[in-house]
C-alpha cells in the first residue's frame, strides 16, 4: 500500500522552490498554516481513534499527507478535496481525488503540482544564483551595520571628550547615536541568534532567547524612530523659544526617546505571550505586529508635520528684514540635518508600511537591510563630522596638542644644549 511521504519532506518537497530567503526576517507563513491544519487533522484523528467515523465497516482511516487532511472514508468510495489557499503558492483551485482501496488509500490524483498549478520560479541554478544573491545582501549589511556603529561610537567619544562641545543639542544627539548603536547590535544579536545553526528550524524556533532577541531589535527599532521625533521636537522647540533655556526639557526628551519605546514593546511582549505565544515572534503577517508598527507610524507623521512647521518657521525667520546674516546661518545650520533626516527616514517606511509584506519583497529588503545599515554612518556625518563647531573645536584642540608637542621638543633640546 501507499504510504504518505513525511509531512515535513512533502511540505519541503512542493514550496521549497517558492519559498524566499530573507536575511533576517524569515517568513514562515506558509509553514506555519500547513502546521495548524496538520494539528487540526491530529486532533481529528485522535478522536476518531475513540469513536471510529464508520463502526464495523472496512474503510481508511483519517490521514494528512502533509498537505491536506483526507477524512475517513469507507472501502471503495472516493474524496476530492480543493488545493490549499495560501496566496502565491497554488495558482488554481482543482481538485484532487483519491479513493479508498482494499490496500489503503490511493495515489492522489492528479498530483498536487499539477492540479494546482504549483509555481515552480526556477532551476537549481536560479535557486544558487538567489542564494548567493541573499548572501551578498547580508554581507552588504554586515559591512554597513559594522561602518556605523564604528563611526557612531567616535562620534559619540568626540561630543564626549571636548567640554565645549557639551549642551543639550549634542547631548540629545549622543541619545540619538545611542539608539543606533542599539540596533545594528540588535542586528548582529538576531543573526547570530537566529541562523548561526542552519540545522535549526526557523520557522518552528520558539526559544526563550529568540523571542527576547526579536524584542530587543523591536525596541531598538522603536528607540531610533522616536529619537528622530526627539531631535524634530528639539529643533521646533529651538526656532519656538528662540535659544532660551532647554534644560527642563531634557527629561521629557528622555522620557519619549527611550520610554515610549519600552512601553510600546513591553504591551507587544505581553500580547503576545498570552495570545500569540508561537514561533519566534518574527511573524509580520500577524495582527498583533500594529502594536509595534502603529507607533512607528505615528512618530513619522508627527515627525512629517514638524517637518511642515519647521520649515514654516524657517521662512519667516529668513524673510524677516530685523533678523542679522549671522543669526540666518545659525538657522540654516541647525535646520539643515534635521530637515534632512525626517523624510530621509521616514519615506520608505511609510510606503512600505501601506503594502502587504509580500509585496515589493526585493525592493523592502534592499532599503530596510543595505541602505538602512548605513543611515547610522549618515547621521555621524551630518550631525557630528560635517559640524562645523565640531570641526573648528577639534581644529583648536590640534593646534594646542601640537604647540604643546613643540614646545616639550624645545625644552628638551634646550635641556641638552645647556648640560
Amino acid at each position: 500500500p501507499w504510504q504518505p511521504p513525511r509531512p515535513r519532506s512533502l511540505l519541503l518537497l512542493l514550496l521549497l522552490p517558492t519559498l524566499q530567503v530573507r536575511g533576517t526576517h524569515p517568513d514562515c507563513s506558509i509553514v506555519l498554516h500547513f502546521q495548524r491544519r496538520e494539528a487540526e487533522c491530529l486532533e481529528r484523528i485522535r478522536s476518531e481513534s475513540q469513536s471510529p467515523a464508520f463502526p464495523g465497516q472496512e474503510g481508511c482511516p483519517t490521514v494528512w499527507d502533509g498537505v491536506s487532511c483526507w477524512p475517513a472514508l469507507p472501502l471503495g468510495r472516493s474524496r476530492a478535496v480543493t488545493c490549499p489557499d495560501i496566496l502565491n503558492i497554488f495558482k488554481s483551485e482543482g481538485l484532487i481525488q483519491r479513493n479508498c482501496t482494499e490496500w489503503g488509500w490511493s495515489l492522489p490524483s492528479p498530483p498536487y503540482h499539477s492540479a494546482c498549478q504549483l509555481e515552480i520560479l526556477g532551476s537549481s541554478n536560479d535557486t544558487e544564483a538567489k542564494a548567493r544573491h541573499f548572501v551578498t545582501m547580508k554581507v552588504l549589511y554586515t559591512c554597513g551595520y559594522s561602518t556605523s556603529l564604528a563611526a557612531l561610537v567616535l562620534a559619540i567619544g568626540i561630543f564626549s571628550c571636548f567640554r565645549k562641545l557639551h549642551c543639550t543639542r549634542n547631548s540629545i544627539h549622543i541619545h540619538f547615536f545611542t539608539s543606533f548603536i542599539l540596533r545594528g547590535t540588535a542586528v548582529f544579536i538576531k543573526d547570530s541568534v537566529l541562523f548561526s545553526d542552519e540545522s535549526i528550524d526557523h520557522c518552528t524556533m520558539s526559544t526563550v532567547s529568540c523571542k527576547a532577541a526579536i524584542a530587543f531589535f523591536q525596541y531598538s527599532v522603536l528607540a531610533n524612530f522616536y529619537w528622530l521625533l526627539v531631535e524634530g521636537l528639539y529643533l521646533q522647540t529651538l526656532l519656538l523659544l528662540t535659544f532660551t533655556c532647554d534644560r527642563s526639557y531634557t527629561w521629557g526628551y528622555i522620557l519619549i526617546g527611550w520610554g515610549v519605546p519600552m512601553v510600546t514593546v513591553g504591551v507587544w511582549v505581553l500580547t503576545r505571550l498570552q495570545y500569540d505565544n508561537h514561533g519566534c515572534w518574527d511573524d509580520y503577517s500577524s495582527l498583533y505586529w500594529w502594536v509595534i508598527k502603529a507607533p512607528i507610524l505615528l512618530a513619522i507623521f508627527v515627525n512629517f508635520l514638524i517637518f511642515l512647521n519647521v520649515t514654516r518657521i524657517l521662512a519667516q525667520k529668513i524673510r524677516c528684514p530685523d533678523l542679522s546674516k549671522t543669526h540666518k546661518q545659525q538657522y540654516m545650520r541647525l535646520t539643515k540635518s534635521t530637515l534632512l533626516l525626517i523624510p530621509l527616514f521616514g519615506v520608505h517606511y511609510v510606503v512600505f508600511a501601506l503594502f502587504p509584506e509580500h509585496v515589493g519583497m526585493d525592493a523592502r529588503l534592499y532599503f530596510e537591510l543595505v541602505l538602512g545599515s548605513y543611515q547610522g554612518f549618515l547621521v555621524a556625518l551630518l550631525y557630528c563630522f560635517l559640524n562645523g563647531e565640531v570641526q573648528a573645536e577639534i581644529r583648536r584642540n590640534w593646534g594646542k596638542w601640537q604647540r604643546s608637542m613643540e614646545s616639550n621638543v624645545f625644552n628638551l633640546a634646550t635641556q641638552d644644549f645647556t648640560a
